[in-house]
């Protein structure tokens, strides 16, 4: 997976993002595979398009490892369309990179699952409910884990709270990807 997404930056480098909002950017950087990839900025806010942001060119096609992947973990009837590719530096800030607490609601096909698999450093993951602000409970995803938003799950806020930079070699110049596999359309 870690050549995958090797080759699909070369073609669609990876790019900060920046919150609707405010304007200050997120601290991972990021890029997608397939037909749609996620992305954020100041005046359009939170949405897919079909091309690169910078570059203009199509997001390149979801690997057919991350399709079986689906496949075998889902029960979903469509592939996905999108599949963010999330780079957590530990050159950023403080503490390194991290993802606050959201419930993944840019798509129209709000049932369908969300397919997260982990490489290179360890995480803190944490999953609460469907109302921000309640409790939350944690577990550590290691490289090669996969976590599953489905059903009710697919609702609650959740959030990447740490990364232990510096226990994987895996992810070159360190850190943690995050692969993210959804279906935008119903």
């Amino acid at each position: 997976m870690i050549d995958a997404v090797k080759a699909g930056t070369q073609t669609a480098p990876f790019f900060q993002p920046r919150m609707p909002r405010t304007g200050a950017p997120l601290s991972v950087v990021m890029s997608n595979f397939g037909s749609l990839g996620w992305v954020t900025d100041k005046d359009r806010g939170y949405r897919y398009e079909p091309t690169h942001p910078t570059t203009g060119t199509p997001w390149p096609p979801l690997p057919n490892l991350l399709t079986r992947l689906w496949k075998d973990v889902t029960d979903w009837h469509d592939q996905p369309e999108a599949c963010l590719i999330n780079w957590y530096r530990e050159s950023v800030g403080k503490d390194g990179a991290k993802m606050g607490m959201h419930v993944d609601s840019d798509e129209l096909a709000l049932n369908a699952p969300v397919v997260s698999i982990s490489l290179g450093d360890p995480a803190m993951f944490r999953i609460g409910g469907p109302k921000r602000g309640g409790p939350t409970q944690g577990v550590k995803v290691m490289s090669g884990d996969v976590v599953i938003l489905a059903g009710a799950a697919r609702q609650c806020h959740h959030s990447v709270s740490k990364v232990y930079y510096g226990e994987s070699a895996l992810v070159p110049k360190g850190g943690r990807i995050n692969l993210t596999m959804r279906r935008v359309h119903p």
